[in-house]
């Protein structure tokens, strides 16, 4: 009888509730309730912003929405508004793209030239899977601090592939606005649908491009649904992007996420020795050369430039000289809270603030545990190093992050890596 009633008397707001109530709140507030809703006839017409959302809704949720349309004795429509529901030609074949002939931001080179550590081991594996062809996943999308290797591995990626397209963040941007420009768009579209791997370096650069990023987000879907892989790396995970919308991080998430850490004191030397460093020089000062990848880089160029310049071989005290500016000196409370603000991304004055984010939050408990855990400070020590917090506050922390740690295996290698570091 109830049944009945629903499909002689639809209403909108009716269907609206029921749709949301099959849904988790975030997806529903994200993707559902920006729709205009109308009945035409015997159809529900659900209108979305762009042709992107048309799509992911399609395709995530169109299940969903004819079920619960039907109980109504309605058939689903899902429009674009301001596109006219007729399809529109597209003449590709009078348009040609030029593209750059290399996009000089990431360098191709093989996977022996990523040095493997426990802490990356995922990201390596995942992206080996990648290069094989052989995955179930996509988008891989790889975060890290810089200089942690993402690029590197992207180029692996590249160099193990084949018909692979690498752009940076802003070379996808250049190249979007340069089709535009040269009224070339649909034959930019084909270039970048035209391969079996897309691997775009840097999504972050992609934030507050509107146009730009909808033209990316429907061409990770196009890839997606065509069986091909797309590889993102940026600075942050998906839900911490700032500039994108919940739309956008969700779908970035849609695959596979791994972070990757700043290399740690083996990694470093290695890197050292490989760039031509000497064995002995390397053991002394991979230890106090920040965990950075483009800065170990330079500091190796540095050696072996000196040693071209001056004829001879750099011994320890010129080293020591030559990197007076860059090698850390001796641990310091102030020095580990600044080494582990730079790697959580956050400023040393917001960790000492009053500021109250969830992000800055989690960073300064962080913190807090590794100064516990490294250190002999006293509670009341400890939280002078993060603004004068008081001895409850940190006391909050420990307990905190403990309970975190013992579901969160991430979190829990990242705080143990940080200790590593301040010991």
């Amino acid at each position: 009888m109830q049944a009945a009633t629903l499909k002689q008397n639809p209403d909108v707001s009716v269907i609206r509730d029921m749709i949301a109530g099959e849904m988790d709140s975030g997806a529903w507030t994200a993707w559902i309730a920006p729709l205009n809703f109308e009945i035409e006839g015997s159809v529900l017409v659900l209108t979305a912003q762009n042709q992107f959302s048309a799509d992911y809704i399609s395709g995530v949720y169109g299940a969903l929405l004819k079920n619960v349309a039907g109980e109504f004795g309605l058939s689903v429509k899902l429009v674009v508004r301001g596109v006219a529901p007729s399809t529109i030609a597209n003449d590709n074949n009078v348009q040609s793209y030029d593209a750059p002939a290399t996009d000089d931001a990431v360098a191709s080179v093989a996977f022996d030239a990523f040095i493997s550590s426990d802490e990356n081991a995922f990201a390596l594996t995942a992206a080996k899977r990648v290069a094989s062809a052989a995955v179930s996943f996509s988008p891989l999308f790889i975060y890290g601090p810089a200089g942690c290797g993402k690029s590197l591995l992207a180029g692996c990626i590249k160099s193990e592939s084949e018909n692979v397209i690498l752009m940076s963040g802003a070379g996808f941007v250049s190249e979007f606005a340069r089709a535009l420009k040269n009224r070339n768009v649909f034959a930019f579209k084909d270039f970048c649908r035209n391969c079996n791997t897309f691997i775009l370096d840097d999504v972050q650069s992609l934030a507050g491009k509107n146009a730009t990023m909808d033209e990316f987000l429907q061409l990770v879907l196009d890839l997606r649904a065509a069986g091909k892989n797309v590889v993102l790396t940026s600075t942050v995970a998906p839900n911490a992007l700032t500039g994108f919308d919940r739309r956008a991080q969700s779908l970035l998430a849609s695959g596979l996420v791994v972070d990757m850490a700043a290399p740690n004191a083996n990694v470093k030397r290695e890197m050292l020795v490989r760039a031509g460093v000497k064995s002995d020089i390397a053991d002394a000062i991979a230890k106090r050369v920040a965990g950075n990848g483009h800065l170990i880089a330079g500091v190796a160029n540095k050696i072996k430039t000196y040693s071209e310049l001056m004829g001879t071989d750099a011994t320890l005290d010129v080293v020591e000289h030559l990197l007076a500016d860059t090698l850390e000196k001796s641990k310091t409370p102030v020095s580990m809270v600044k080494m582990m603000c730079e790697k959580l991304g956050v400023s040393y004055d917001a960790i000492c603030g009053a500021g109250r984010s969830k992000s800055l939050v989690l960073a300064r408990q962080i913190i807090m545990v590794v100064l516990k855990k490294s250190t002999r400070l006293s509670l009341a020590e400890i939280g002078n190093y993060v603004g004068n917090r008081d001895h409850a506050t940190v006391m909050y922390a420990l307990r905190q992050i403990e309970k975190m740690q013992s579901s969160d295996l991430m979190l829990s290698a990242q705080i143990n890596q940080f200790i590593a570091e301040c010991k």
